[in-house]
């Protein structure tokens, strides 16, 4: 008789070639993020006193909020105007939002020169900074969030009295969110009117706040489409196709007023010749416009797109492609940044700026594991529910 002495693994990294993925640009992400720490940020980007800003904050901070704005707009749609149809897109909008905000959060402790003083603003107010508003604003709402969020994680553990708890007094938190969502997101175009001989008059306008507000609730229904898309693929489950059509029917009307309200901005302030005599930059505002706006009005006008899972995705990921070129317009590429040989050393000046690739991967490795953690606690938790246990 022969015996089998073959030793076999207790545990196997079976994990899909998404996840790998995944886990390899996080890791690369925190590596350079080590070296960013220990070295400085110059070390990895290619920042200066001439350009403070650049693709960071374009990418992590402007495109990484206003990606977040699904969650206030379901939050909203189903606790204050009662729309109980919408529930079943309501836990993954609140997950898809908790996870942006963090995001932004973790980004911007690499961002900043001192990250270490990041709380100092709790301290130190300085109540003419818009900046001050945004970091209180955004401080919290990832609290709201993390409250409404927290049923799924009591009931995934079991734990029903807390999650029971938690719905029995969510209201007031919600109102607060839906407030604390209106004042940041618009705060952020705040942020820019201090820079009117700065930002390109195609993009420079009183009105920012306003435009900045509007277009998130495009963008809030892009995504909360493009979340259903995606996860009712890669999870293999029902896409609530119904309900999306429905998203997508506001969508023409929410960039309509876009529209309206940037081109007759710019009639108004007579600046209508800049959209053909600006070069580069009034050739950066048509596509702009064009994929975010015109192209996604006539798209979802017609019922058969709203109601094909396919051309509600392709409507989606054309909106955020165009909003978020927006948001990478009026915080980078629209600037016009000084020439720093005037005010700073030789030695010092940056006159150009490139994002490097340790910049990208980064910002690359902190989405990565955004995703990763959205796959994760859509698995284990009950983040997605049938209407049946919605309505109930």
């Amino acid at each position: 008789m022969k015996l089998n002495l073959t030793i076999q693994p207790r545990f196997r990294l079976n994990f899909s070639s998404l996840v790998w993925v995944l886990l390899t640009l996080m890791g690369i992400a925190f590596v350079v993020a080590m070296i960013r720490y220990i070295f400085g940020i110059g070390a990895i980007s290619d920042l200066s006193y001439s350009y403070p800003w650049g693709f960071w904050i374009s990418f992590d901070l402007f495109t990484g909020v206003v990606i977040s704005s699904g969650g206030f707009l379901m939050a909203g749609t189903v606790y204050i105007l009662g729309i109980k149809e919408f529930q079943p897109l309501l836990r993954p909008s609140v997950l898809t939002a908790f996870l942006g905000y963090i995001m932004v959060a973790v980004a911007l402790l690499v961002d900043l020169g001192h990250p270490e003083r990041i709380w100092y603003m709790m301290i130190h107010w300085n109540h003419t900074s818009v900046l001050l508003e945004i970091g209180i604003c955004v401080m919290s709402y990832l609290t709201v969030l993390a409250i409404e969020f927290a049923p799924v994680v009591f009931e995934g553990l079991k734990w029903e009295r807390w999650a029971h708890l938690i719905h029995k007094f969510i209201m007031p938190f919600v109102i607060l969110g839906v407030v604390l969502s209106t004042l940041h997101q618009s705060s952020l175009g705040s942020l820019l009117l201090i820079q009117p001989a700065k930002l390109h008059p195609l993009w420079w306008t009183p009105i920012l706040p306003i435009l900045f507000f509007v277009s998130a609730i495009s963008v809030g229904l892009a995504m909360i489409i493009l979340e259903s898309s995606l996860s009712s693929r890669y999870f293999q489950r029902g896409l609530e196709t119904h309900l999306l059509e429905k998203l997508a029917k506001a969508i023409p009307v929410v960039l309509g007023i876009y529209l309206l309200l940037k081109f007759g901005e710019l009639a108004v302030a007579g600046e209508l010749g800049y959209l053909f005599t600006s070069g580069t930059m009034s050739i950066l505002f048509w596509v702009e416009i064009l994929i975010g706006v015109v192209i996604p009005i006539i798209w979802f006008s017609f019922k058969k797109n709203r109601a094909s899972p396919n051309a509600l995705l392709a409507g989606a990921i054309t909106i955020l492609l165009g909003m978020i070129l927006n948001r990478f317009d009026v915080s980078w590429f629209a600037v016009k940044h000084p020439d720093p040989m005037f005010y700073l050393p030789t030695f010092m000046s940056n006159v150009k700026y490139m994002p490097t690739l340790p910049e990208i991967s980064v910002s690359l490795g902190i989405f990565s594991a955004g995703i990763l953690a959205f796959g994760l606690l859509a698995k284990y938790f009950p983040v997605f529910e049938n209407e049946d246990e919605a309505h109930h």
